[in-house]
């Protein structure tokens, strides 16, 4: 069976990715929502949970076996080289898990992979196509204080910040879905879902 085209969509808080991904899923594309599912195995894969225990000792996890957020993030926040070592023994296990995903999506014209962060298409990654959503800050600030109203604006600015630059995602994008409601976007989505439909019959 023919393997499907790996679509990769990534974007700031904020930009609506996630609106976009829920749009293709409903033109019948799979969904891997890479950050959702990376947490998932922090909590279900022992093979991570012992790796994770062995990076950062037996406070990773509580006394019932849940992943200890807050305490993790405490630990990596000022120390990048544990924060790397963390990334090195999750990000494996998150690719072997998408590449076991994608081999059960066979025949499937294309499947679409969702994550904050996001490589070039064939950078050390199996994607064939980048879509880049995109809208302007003060938008991206609306929106996610109205599903997070407790979070001020020099809170989300600050996440923002931190984030990778929107110039820097730009450049890893085949395609750019502008989520800035002066366009509509349905229309943007599904002139891709028709162009990947014909990339894959080619």
């Amino acid at each position: 069976m023919k393997a499907p085209l790996q679509i990769g969509v990534t974007g700031g808080i904020g930009s609506g990715k996630s609106v976009v991904c829920q749009v293709f899923q409903s033109l019948g594309a799979p969904v891997y929502e890479a950050d959702e599912r990376a947490k998932w195995l922090t909590e279900h894969d022992p093979i991570l949970k012992a790796d994770i225990k062995r990076v950062l000792g037996s406070n990773a996890y509580d006394a019932a076996g849940h992943y200890n957020r807050a305490w993790v993030a405490s630990q990596v926040f000022a120390n990048p080289e544990l924060l790397t070592t963390l990334n090195g023994v999750i990000h494996p296990r998150v690719f072997a898990d998408t590449a076991a995903w994608v081999n059960q999506q066979l025949g499937k014209p294309y499947v679409i992979k969702e994550a904050a962060i996001m490589k070039a298409a064939g950078d050390h990654n199996t994607l064939d196509k980048v879509i880049v959503v995109q809208a302007p800050v003060a938008l991206r600030i609306e929106r996610i204080h109205k599903r997070d109203p407790h979070r001020s604006e020099a809170e989300i600015r600050n996440i923002i910040a931190r984030q990778v630059s929107d110039d820097e995602r730009l450049k890893l994008a085949d395609y750019v879905l502008d989520n800035d409601e002066s366009q509509l976007l349905l229309p943007q989505i599904i002139r891709l879902h028709e162009d990947f439909l014909r990339q894959w019959e080619k």
